[in-house]
């Protein structure tokens, strides 16, 4: 039996309405539900305080001394209870404001008691409110656990019992009851060549350890599992995609590819495009789905990269796509790769929410007939309606734009899955993790094109708004353009930040017509006037342009050299760095400033110091992580909580390349777990695999 997986219901002693409020609060439903529910730190019960060492400063502490002047104060709902410790230093009040009636009854004067609770100072006087109080046995204290677990509860746990203490109880009974028969998830081989404690001695050491050593042990080991599954599930996933998720093999180059490098390149290839380009041909030259990431900072030449990769499909006689996640940054790749494309005569198109109907026909009708080659657009590509004759292969821009299973869905669109290419500047958690863990092909520009200039970036304070403003004039000056964007349209009463339009009319102070002219784009204007605002700013017809986020991407003003972010502890890392990198595209010195109040998180603070201390797309995503999460790595979910209870990713790194070291080893010893010794393992596997739907092969 696997004792494990059997439900709480099924334990014998345990309650049915707490397992009811175990379930409903906090989702556990299992015996290993339960035996996860891992404590989030612990408290040392075998020192004892004097009331003469109390401060504010310290947790919860223990205070052994004998009881006196126990009393009932008030009457009614404002009725107390309190007493007075008294130790060899002095003495503390007691304070209990409900649930104290059988207390009153129990408590007895002049009986010695350990006492443990929170100190808190008021009016000059020490109390504790609603200590845990127990008559005081000095053997007992001698042989206490040297660390009692502390567990998250909430509100209506509490009120049923389930507070820490409660739990702690509950936990015990459970390992109790499996005493023996706890499943060990790793081979024999394993445990002793890494040195592991046993999984069942590892669930008692986490929830009850006597020492410090046994509870790190026992942390080592439940680490180790949950970060050595994730590697195996990983890491077969990948095998398996790769040996079984077949894809159109791109066999030749082809003579669109070669015309258009031998004859048309705007401008030389660095050596890391080069070094890409070549890493795709490698991969599509197989039967096998390509699925590559290609990470580079804003400006360092992705577009074309893409653009070359999908002429090696058009050579092989397959049709490509571009998905972008707005309308904006969808009609900017399509204005930059018609250029490429009409040097050597391959058709594209642009679908996207606002193409009329005659048009959208005509496409529809040119994609299903092969005459159409290249089809850019957002998400109106995933509609049913748009049918390809053979779509070979796919890039999708800023992919953290898009849900998972949407993406997915690009995958119907021919027989055979198209081969992937995903670009981003800043991967986003999700990615990151899945690029370093295993699930991914990475290629990395790393290098800017020449003469591009690392932009500057600094932090300033609404206090020296006029100090930014006259750098603007000097700017301006110099015949350079200026962004400014804003994260609302309109005054919002929940959020203090500065908005759009009261931005503008303070602008227009500041920079008076008719000697300087502003554009203004946000959201709500309709496609039309939007793009006529921004073609002012194209042709500098304006030198300043005031807008939202809707210009984080899809703006190319080579000419615009100051992108100032108004309210910018309000945008993550992400999107800051995509707005940073709208400036930078000349030659000439550009720079981004962050514009913030007084009133920081350290969340907050963390990312502005971050944005002003690199330039760096990978290093900006792992500040990210540590402070987002790396999402589920095989599920829909890309950025919070992953499947992980103790281990986290971006502070146990060291453990997860072991562990991935180890996994791999394994693997390839018996890649599908059939061998007696791997027994346990596969069993476990099993299990984990049962409880998760994969979309992990899906980036």
């Amino acid at each position: 039996m696997q004792y494990l997986h059997l439900s709480l219901t099924q334990v014998p002693g345990l309650l049915p309405k707490k397992i009811a409020i175990l379930q409903k609060e906090a989702g556990l439903e299992t015996v290993l539900d339960l035996l996860q529910w891992y404590p989030f730190r612990y408290i040392d019960r075998t020192r004892v305080y004097l009331s003469s060492e109390l401060s504010e400063e310290l947790p919860l502490i223990q205070l052994v001394g004998k009881l006196q002047n126990i009393k009932l104060i008030g009457e009614g709902k404002k009725q107390r209870m309190s007493a007075q410790l008294r130790d060899a230093a002095g003495s503390i009040e007691l304070v209990w404001f409900q649930g104290y009636k059988f207390l009153h009854e129990k408590l007895q004067n002049g009986k010695e008691y350990l006492v443990f609770g929170k100190p808190s100072l008021f009016n000059g006087s020490w109390s504790i409110a609603h200590p845990e109080i127990e008559l005081f046995f000095p053997e007992k204290l001698a042989q206490a656990s040297r660390m009692q677990a502390v567990y998250s509860s909430t509100d209506r746990m509490k009120k049923s019992q389930l507070d820490s203490k409660g739990l702690s109880l509950i936990i015990r009974q459970v390992l109790q009851y499996v005493k023996g028969r706890v499943p060990e998830s790793l081979s024999e081989e394993l445990i002793q060549e890494h040195q592991l404690i046993r999984l069942e001695d590892a669930l008692w050491g986490i929830h009850f350890p006597t020492t410090v050593e046994q509870q790190q042990q026992a942390e080592k080991r439940l680490k180790f599992d949950e970060l050595f599954f994730l590697q195996i599930r990983l890491i077969r996933q990948n095998l398996v995609n790769k040996q079984q998720i077949k894809g159109f093999p791109l066999q030749k180059v082809g003579n669109p590819f070669m015309e258009f490098y031998e004859k048309h390149l705007p401008f030389p290839l660095t050596q890391a495009q080069k070094r890409v380009i070549k890493e795709i041909r490698n991969d599509v030259a197989k039967p096998i789905q390509m699925n590559r990431l290609v990470q580079g900072d804003v400006g360092s030449g992705k577009t074309i990269v893409a653009f070359m990769s999908m002429l090696i499909a058009i050579g092989n006689g397959y049709q490509a796509c571009l998905m972008a996640p707005t309308e904006i940054l969808a009609q900017q790749h399509y204005y930059s790769l018609s250029a490429y494309a009409e040097t050597i005569g391959i058709s594209i198109e642009l679908l996207t929410g606002s193409v009329g109907q005659k048009q959208r026909r005509k496409i529809h009708a040119e994609l299903e007939s092969g005459s159409l080659s290249i089809l850019v657009g957002t998400h109106a590509l995933l509609e049913d309606k748009v049918k390809f004759a053979n779509l070979g292969f796919v890039v999708i821009d800023e992919q953290h734009r898009f849900g998972v299973a949407q993406r997915a869905r690009l995958w119907a669109k021919n027989t055979l899955p198209p081969h992937v290419l995903i670009m981003s500047a800043t991967p986003i958690p999700r990615t990151l993790a899945m690029t370093l863990y295993g699930d991914l092909d990475v290629s990395v520009i790393d290098e800017l094109p020449p003469g591009r200039k690392p932009i500057r970036t600094v932090h300033r304070y609404e206090s020296q708004r006029p100090e930014v403003l006259n750098f603007i004039k000097s700017e301006i000056a110099l015949g350079r353009q200026i962004y400014i964007v804003y994260p609302l349209i309109e005054e919002s009463e929940q959020l203090d930040y500065r908005n759009l339009f009261e931005g503008y009319e303070h602008l227009l102070s500041w920079f008076p017509a008719p000697q300087y002219h502003i554009s203004i784009v946000h959201g709500r204007l309709k496609p039309d006037d939007k793009e006529f605002e921004m073609q002012r700013f194209v042709k500098r017809e304006t030198q300043i342009m005031v807008a939202t986020t809707v210009i984080e991407v899809g703006v190319n003003v080579p000419n615009a050299s100051v992108m100032i972010v108004e309210s910018a502890e309000r945008f993550g890392l992400s999107q800051l760095h995509q707005l940073r990198g709208r400036v930078g595209r000349g030659a000439e010195q550009s720079y981004c400033i962050l514009m913030t109040g007084l009133k920081l998180s350290a969340d907050a603070r963390i990312r502005l110091k971050t944005m002003c201390d690199t330039n760096d797309g990978f290093r900006i995503a792992e500040v990210d992580l540590r402070l987002r999460g790396p999402g589920d790595l095989q599920g829909t979910q890309q950025s919070g909580s992953l499947d992980l209870k103790l281990a986290d990713l971006s502070r146990d790194a060291g453990l997860v390349g072991w562990c991935r070291e180890v996994a791999y080893k394994v693997l390839e010893n018996d890649p599908d777990l059939e061998k007696p010794e791997n027994k346990n393992i596969a069993q476990r596997l099993m299990h984990l695999e049962q409880k998760h739907k994969n979309w992990g092969r899906i980036s």
